[in-house]
Parts: C-alpha cells; sequence; structure tokens
C-alpha cells in the first residue's frame, strides 16, 4: 500500500497542497483530476521524492519516500515517473531507448521484451529511428515504452498521452492500461483528459483549493458530481434550478444537468435562443441563452433546429 499523510508542500510562500491523506493499494489504478494548477503534477513529484517535504510523510508498505536531501540519486528505486519532459536520449534509436535498462547478459530475453513493447505502441517500423528526429507524440510513446521496460512496483504518469493523435490514443490507452492489469503495476495517473479516467481508472481522487476535493468510483464521480467543478471535469455540465425546469416546483435547490442529456422537444421545457453552434460531426454543440441565464447542450445534428429556437428537456 501507498501511504500518504497529511503532506503539504508550497512553492516560496505559496501553498500547492495542504494535508493531503490517501491511501492506494497494489495493483489500483487512480486518477488524479483537477483544473490546470491544482497541484497534480506537484503531487507526483512528491510521491516519487524529487521534492523534500515540508509537512507529512510517504510510506510504501513500511519503505519511507524520501526526497533529495536524503536520498543520493533522488525517487524511489521502486517506482518509476514519466513526467511531461520525456527525458530521452536523442541522439539513439528507439530500440536503444526502451532497452537500455534491459539487461544484456540476456540477449534473447533483450530482444523478446524490446519488441514487446515496440508492438504495444505500435512504433515498430520506427526501430532503428533515431529520437530526435521523431515526432512529440511518438517520443512520449517511447518514453512510455522506457519506463514500462523497467517494470515498476508502482507507475507514475504525468498527463502520459497529452501528445499523441486521436488516431492512436484510444488504442494506446488500451494497451498501456491493459499491461500494467496484466503484470499487477500500481498506477498513479495525473491527467486532465477524462478518457484516461472513466474506462480505465479504479478509482479517482479531485483536487481543487489544494485539498482533495473528493475521491471515489469514476461512474460514481461522474453519475453523481457533489458540484459543478467536478462535473465540468468529465465533460461540459450545466446548474440549473430546478425551479426553471419544472415551473411548479418551489425550490430554488440546484441540480447538474450534462450537455449531452438535453432533449429538443417540441412544446415545453426550457425556451432557449442559440447564439453560438459548434457541428462536432453526429452532434453539435450549442450555447444557448434562456431567462435564467446560457446553457450549454450537445444534441443530435438531424435535430438541430434551423429556426436556432428550441425547447429542450
Amino acid at each position: 500500500m501507498l501511504r500518504i499523510e497529511n503532506v503539504s508542500y508550497s512553492y516560496d510562500t505559496e501553498a500547492v497542497l495542504e494535508n493531503i491523506d490517501l491511501r492506494i493499494q497494489r495493483r489500483e489504478h487512480v486518477a488524479i483530476i483537477g483544473e490546470s494548477g491544482c497541484g497534480k503534477s506537484t503531487l507526483l513529484k512528491i510521491i516519487y521524492g524529487l521534492m523534500d517535504l515540508e509537512q507529512g510523510e510517504i510510506y510504501w508498505e513500511d519503505e519511507p519516500v524520501l526526497g533529495p536531501r536524503s536520498m543520493l540519486v533522488p525517487g524511489a528505486p521502486f517506482m518509476k515517473y514519466l513526467s511531461q519532459d520525456f527525458d530521452l536520449m536523442p541522439f539513439t534509436s528507439v530500440t536503444e531507448n526502451i532497452s537500455e535498462y534491459l539487461s544484456v547478459f540476456y540477449p534473447k530475453e533483450l530482444k523478446e521484451r524490446t519488441q514487446e513493447l515496440l508492438e504495444m505502441i505500435e512504433l515498430t517500423d520506427f526501430a532503428n529511428t533515431k529520437v530526435k528526429n521523431l515526432s512529440g507524440g511518438q517520443q512520449q510513446r517511447v518514453a512510455l515504452a522506457r519506463v514500462l521496460a523497467q517494470k515498476p512496483e508502482i507507475l507514475l504518469l504525468d498527463e502520459p498521452f497529452s501528445h499523441i493523435d486521436n488516431f492512436l490514443k484510444n488504442g494506446l490507452r488500451r494497451n498501456i492500461f491493459k499491461y500494467l492489469k496484466d503484470n499487477g503495476i500500481t498506477c498513479i495517473v495525473a491527467t486532465h483528459d477524462y478518457q484516461d479516467v472513466l474506462p480505465f481508472t479504479d478509482r479517482v481522487v479531485v483536487l481543487k483549493d489544494k485539498t482533495v476535493m473528493a475521491k471515489g468510483k469514476p461512474l460514481d464521480l461522474y453519475k453523481n458530481p457533489r458540484s459543478l467543478y467536478i462535473a465540468s471535469l468529465f465533460g461540459e455540465a450545466n446548474s440549473i434550478s430546478i425551479d426553471v425546469l419544472k415551473s411548479y416546483a418551489n425550490t430554488k435547490r440546484k441540480i447538474i444537468v450534462y450537455a449531452h442529456e438535453f432533449r429538443v422537444s417540441g412544446n415545453s421545457g426550457i425556451p432557449t435562443v442559440v447564439h453560438t453552434s459548434y457541428p462536432m460531426g453526429p452532434t453539435i454543440w450549442l450555447r444557448e441563452k434562456q431567462k435564467m441565464g446560457s446553457l450549454c447542450s450537445s444534441i443530435p445534428t438531424k435535430n438541430y433546429l434551423r429556426t436556432k429556437r428550441s425547447f429542450l428537456m
């Protein structure tokens, strides 16, 4: 188990994290999500031991995770950390980068393992290409394979698919997270992309205002968000007073409605006027005005009213 106990951290005099307490089980996959600047990357660096703790303690099982003041080479040996800076060897090949930490005393295993990882990241055709000649997305894939080659007990990923084209991203996600599960590797991923979270993680930790705002199973937080902030991390969302949805309701209590949950109605619901539309293929994303403010909705393109007037239910 990874234990993060009462951890706080500041840059100069500005607090970034305050009193963070988390328990992460072996083989568990946990996502840390939140707005830019909320401390996701800082928390990963602290967990890895790249920063000295101002307050609190971190343990993997019974072994403390120590910072640069105590470690000649920062970074816990049983963990690997993939940052947004890939830390590759630019003038050597993809194969050499991936196999750097594999034993040359077992050439057959080295070759098989390297080939397995090349196939996982779908770069077999670039095996002998120098890293400096790869695109940013390709370099990120090499960096992923490089840390996986070392078979860590815990893998820390900071925005691991941010540079990768959508064409490849979904398949790569499936390959990587399946590999981690199959090999029993504990994974903590800091991300702003909910598609890294919903299908692949066991638990989500939401950071806001320097602290843990919420934590739970991904679908539980998605279906029952406690706030508009949490909902917005999973997609476009609205906070709407119940009496706007139901005129007979005598309450100002608000509920959260995702953009895709709206439906166009012929003659009842919330009267709106579309002021901006964004075609998205099978759906069209709309910004609309209604008497209580603005809404965002996402409806099938075929249901979009050319009059730009509709009722939303």
